[in-house]
């Protein structure tokens, strides 16, 4: 008989994790090991991860730092780990997070089963309409600023299972590779890109400040998805109040609020009347402000609503531009909706969700740049911009549905 191993880790756990981490696909970590090279020697790769997780030898390599844009500018740092490590970060997930989810706020949307970004959208919508004012809170370099101290704290609350605090210590301390290849100690934060990062840092925000406000604040609704937190208030005395408050809390935890980008922010429509700085903001890709809107009996009034923001449309014309439609001459249209469809269908789908009006000047500028392929492909319509376009818009009416964003856009031009 074999040495029983120190951990009780069954394979089947491994095997499982490892599925859920092809799903997700992802870059190569320091080893510049792809999924596809995993693959190749998959049955030994899987079975030495198991053995050295459940013998306490597994040591977790650096972590690759890239660089990503960010969709206002600038740019946020990414970590990914090894596909073994990302793996070996599953199996603790697995294994963690149908604890903690019964223990998690209900207005905590981020990385949670059941929960999206759009249902977030949705319920700060009705929110913004019950509550005048709002406390935008953004947290400056949150997933960077994570105190691994507290963080251990809240998970032993949770848990006493050796190998999950072990490992999850160990992906704390687990030191960055820079982009020069040098490695960076890292004291506190983790890192965003990692599989186990959502649910940690869900964790610490869930005492930080989901348990803090039902405390301090039961009658303060918020919806929180990650480090994006919307509170809603009665008046701009309690938003200036709550923000003192959790200015003075996270600090407390080693966070600390950007001083310039979280604001109080009047929710304007035809029903409040004062006049305040701050009359909208940005919340996962909708800029929530003042829109005309129509009722069920047609008549016109303003709420406030959400809409695409321009920084997601800035982002999907920038996605468009990487197409290089026009040097797809070789393609033709029916080629490039299978290309495509499914990418359009996801900007639809979550976009489209709210004011999907707000969406159409993208999908017009989309079939500009259909428009504009068909110049280079088609000799009679070179240098006949209008004649292209009407070219485009004749195929819309004959086969409505090629192109994923025609049903809407089209339906609507029709109909006026």
């Amino acid at each position: 008989m074999g040495q029983a191993k120190p951990y009780d880790i069954p394979k089947r756990w491994v095997w499982e994790a490892y599925k859920r981490v092809k799903a997700n696909r992802g870059a190569a970590g320091v080893d510049e090991q792809s999924i596809e090279v995993f693959e190749a020697d998959l049955q030994s790769n899987l079975y030495k991860l198991w053995n050295r997780m459940s013998s306490g030898s597994y040591f977790p390599p650096p972590v690759k730092r890239v660089q990503i844009d960010k969709r206002d500018g600038g740019k946020r740092p990414l970590g990914i780990p090894t596909v073994s490590d990302r793996v070996a970060q599953a199996v603790v997930k697995g294994y963690l997070e149908p604890d903690l989810e019964k223990h998690f706020h209900p207005d905590s949307f981020g990385y949670r089963p059941g929960k999206s970004a759009l249902d977030a959208v949705g319920v700060a919508r009705q929110r913004c309409w019950r509550h005048p004012f709002v406390l935008d809170l953004d947290i400056r370099a949150y997933f960077d600023s994570i105190s691994h101290e507290l963080l251990l704290k809240a998970i032993r609350k949770h848990t006493d299972c050796a190998w999950v605090l072990l490992y999850i210590e160990r992906w704390l301390k687990a030191p960055v590779q820079l982009e020069d290849g040098t490695l960076e100690p890292r004291e506190k934060g983790t890192p965003q890109g990692s599989v186990v990062s959502p649910l940690m840092a869900n964790l610490f925000l869930h005492y930080t400040f989901d348990m803090w406000m039902r405390r301090n604040h039961p009658s303060i609704p918020f919806e929180r998805y990650a480090d994006d937190i919307l509170c809603h208030c009665d008046s701009e005395r309690q938003a200036q109040q709550l923000k003192e408050a959790l200015a003075k809390r996270f600090a407390e935890c080693g966070l600390e609020l950007h001083p310039d980008k979280t604001k109080i922010v009047y929710c304007k429509d035809d029903d409040r009347r004062g006049d305040y700085p701050e009359q909208k903001f940005d919340f996962l890709g909708y800029t929530f402000r003042a829109r005309r809107s129509k009722n069920r009996w047609g008549k016109h009034f303003v709420n406030f609503s959400p809409g695409v923001s321009n920084a997601a449309t800035k982002a999907i014309r920038q996605e468009i531009r990487a197409w290089q439609l026009r040097c797809r001459v070789d393609k033709r249209i029916d080629d490039l909706a299978r290309m495509f469809n499914p990418i359009i269908r996801g900007w639809m789908n979550y976009y489209g969700r709210y004011y999907k009006s707000a969406l159409y000047p993208t999908l017009r500028h989309l079939d500009r740049c259909l428009a504009r392929w068909a110049m280079s492909k088609y000799k009679r319509l070179r240098r006949h911009r209008r004649r292209a376009e009407h070219w485009v818009r004749d195929i819309a009416c004959r086969t409505p549905t090629l192109l994923a964003h025609w049903p809407m856009l089209h339906k609507t031009a029709a109909g006026r």
